[in-house]
């Protein structure tokens, strides 16, 4: 009761900011319900600047609820398709993700780029997106600000994904007759889930696919997602060891996130159970209640964010989401032209 009495209004406020948020993104899935939680949390945290009684269950929603999120998203993961696909695609999915997590590491020096801006937008543009940000942000310690300048960065080039890739895929002569190829050059460039979706689904309609561009495209980027764990894994363990050098010592236990642990359980389960038959669409409602946390969560990051700070700041991490994206364009063309 104590904790109810303590969260409960901050809770509800950003489950009120969920809820429309939620309905807008599913008309509007290209900009989604993520990014209109946050920019309502901020629109409102500009005049509301004393939370009050609701502080302390904002602060849980942008904290728990958002670790709780990334849990059930590991309820969306078939490992058996994973692995099949990964033979393909691993070699241009591992390729991108370390150009971007190099270039990140690069300009956060050369442009003096918050390091927590700097990984959160790594991570995002090489891994998927949003999803990436919510599950590294706990782990590196990131405040709301960085979490809301990473996933402004990370929206934008969503956008510009779902409605140029298309274009771009047919001037650089993908094949039309199969969606294989760009299906695979769609699942390892674009960022988002929701982006991948729409440029997927775009290239079906224009060639008369079905849904083989799509279907091709979605399991490449469910295999992009499980490098949620090894970042994840080797970023609290960096973070843990320079905090342990500081203070003398270093805890592995203290260094490990359990929720990435529940995670690849989730992703177990998942997996263990569409093999002795239980259908996958049985887990759909899990992965909808992750992707409504997510926006919870959004919303709570939202209200504590700062947005004449984060639009004073923004130059730079739009500088480097769009160096990221360039170089994970680049290295995923090269690898497919050489490898197929």
């Amino acid at each position: 009761m104590n904790w109810l009495q303590k969260n409960g209004r901050g809770l509800l406020v950003c489950l009120a900011l969920a809820v429309p948020s939620w309905i807008i993104g599913k008309r509007f899935p290209v900009i989604g319900g993520a990014v209109i939680a946050i920019l309502l949390g901020m629109g409102i945290g500009m005049v509301w600047s004393d939370k009050g009684q609701a502080a302390a269950g904002i602060r849980f929603t942008s904290k728990m609820v958002l670790q709780f999120a990334v849990v059930l998203l590991g309820f969306g993961m078939n490992l058996g398709v994973v692995v099949k696909t990964g033979s393909q695609s691993l070699p241009i999915i591992v390729c991108t993700i370390g150009t971007a997590l190099l270039l990140a590491w690069l300009l956060c020096r050369l442009l003096r780029i918050p390091g927590n801006t700097a990984i959160l937008v790594g991570v995002g543009s090489s891994i998927c997106g949003g999803s990436a940000i919510a599950a590294t942000a706990p782990v590196i310690g990131a405040d709301d600000d960085e979490v809301a300048q990473a996933i402004s960065v990370i929206f934008f080039f969503n956008v510009l994904a779902a409605i140029f890739f298309p274009m771009l895929g047919r001037a650089l002569g993908f094949d039309t007759t199969s969606g294989e190829s760009f299906g695979l050059f769609a699942g390892t460039a674009i960022n988002d889930t929701s982006s991948v979706t729409a440029a997927a689904s775009t290239w079906d309609s224009m060639w008369q696919l079905g849904s083989q561009t799509l279907d091709k495209a979605v399991t490449v980027k469910l295999t992009r997602t499980l490098a949620i764990i090894p970042i994840t894994l080797v970023l609290s363990l960096l973070r843990a060891r320079a905090a342990g050098n500081e203070a003398g010592s270093f805890s592995f236990r203290r260094a490990f996130p359990m929720f990435i642990l529940y995670f690849i359980l989730a992703a177990l389960i998942t997996t263990v159970a569409v093999q002795v038959g239980i259908p996958a669409s049985a887990f759909r409602p899990l992965k909808e209640l992750s992707k409504f946390c997510i926006i919870m969560a959004m919303a709570a990051i939202g209200l504590n964010s700062n947005l004449v700070k984060l639009v004073k700041s923004g130059g730079k991490p739009l500088l480097l989401g769009a160096i990221c994206w360039g170089g994970i364009t680049a290295v995923s063309l090269f690898l497919q032209k050489i490898m197929f």
